[in-house]
C-alpha cells in the first residue's frame, strides 16, 4: 500500500478532511455515545466517572448507582464518603464523588434542577470541563457546542494530521476549525469507535482502515 503525501494547499487539506468524514460516515453511520444513560443528568455523572476510566467499567457501575440515587437531590444529599465507596472501581473516587455532589447541589440551587443548555453556564458546574460539557450538550440536546476530545480523539486526530497540538483545548480548537459544525457531535463518536476497532494505539489495523489512502502517519503498519 503506497503512502499518500501531506496536502500542500488549504483546498487540498479541506478536501482531505471531507474525505475522512465521508469514510467515517460510511463506516459508523449510527455511532452514538458509549456511556449508558437515560437523561442529561445521568450522562453528566457518567462522563465525570469516565475520567481515567473505561466506558465499559462506568457502564457496569452506573446501573446500581442510579438505582440507589434516582434523583439529582439524592446525589446532593449523600455524603462524599458513601458516594466514593459506590464509585470506587472507577478510580479517583474521592475527587469524582466531590464533583458529582457539587454538581448536584449547583444544578439544584442555581438551575432549578435542570441541566443548563448554554456551555458557559454548564462550565460553572463542579466537575464539568469542556469535554463533559460537549458530551452532555451534544448527546442529550443535540447542541454542537464543540468537539469532544478524549484520548482516542486526541490520538487519532494527531495521527491523521488534523492537529499537531497535544493540549486538549488546543486540539479541540483545531478540530472545530477543520471539521464543519454539522459534524462536531458525530465526529467524536465515530472517531472513538474507529479508535477501538481499527486505529489502535500500539498496532493500528491499517490493512482494513477506511481512511488508509488518506493517512501518511509514520506509525502506519501497512
Amino acid at each position: 500500500m503506497s503512502r499518500p503525501t501531506r496536502p500542500r494547499t488549504a483546498a487540498e487539506r479541506k478536501q482531505r478532511v471531507e474525505s475522512i468524514l465521508k469514510a467515517l460516515d460510511k463506516r459508523y453511520p449510527k455511532a452514538v455515545c458509549a456511556l449508558h444513560h437515560k437523561d442529561a443528568w445521568q450522562l453528566l455523572v457518567a462522563t465525570i466517572l469516565s475520567a481515567q476510566c473505561t466506558d465499559e467499567r462506568v457502564n457496569k457501575v452506573t446501573p446500581a448507582l442510579f438505582a440507589k440515587y434516582p434523583e439529582i437531590a439524592d446525589f446532593a444529599a449523600v455524603s462524599q464518603e458513601e458516594l466514593a465507596r459506590d464509585i470506587h472501581s472507577t478510580g479517583f473516587f474521592n475527587n469524582k464523588a466531590k464533583s458529582i455532589i457539587g454538581a448536584a447541589k449547583k444544578i439544584l440551587g442555581e438551575f432549578r434542577g435542570e441541566i443548563p443548555r448554554a456551555i458557559e453556564s454548564l462550565l460553572t458546574v463542579p466537575g464539568v470541563a469542556r469535554k463533559t460539557a460537549n458530551v452532555v450538550l451534544g448527546s442529550s440536546f443535540g447542541i454542537a457546542s464543540g468537539v469532544v476530545v478524549d484520548t482516542h480523539v486526541a490520538r487519532i486526530s494527531g495521527r491523521l494530521d488534523m492537529t499537531r497540538e497535544t493540549d486538549a483545548v488546543k486540539i479541540e480548537r483545531d478540530l472545530m476549525s477543520a471539521v464543519p459544525q454539522s459534524h462536531w457531535i458525530q465526529f467524536s463518536h465515530q472517531v472513538i469507535y474507529f479508535g477501538r476497532e481499527i486505529c489502535e494505539a500500539r498496532k493500528p489495523k491499517c490493512g482494513i482502515c477506511p481512511v488508509a489512502d488518506l493517512c501518511y502517519s509514520k506509525d502506519r503498519t501497512a
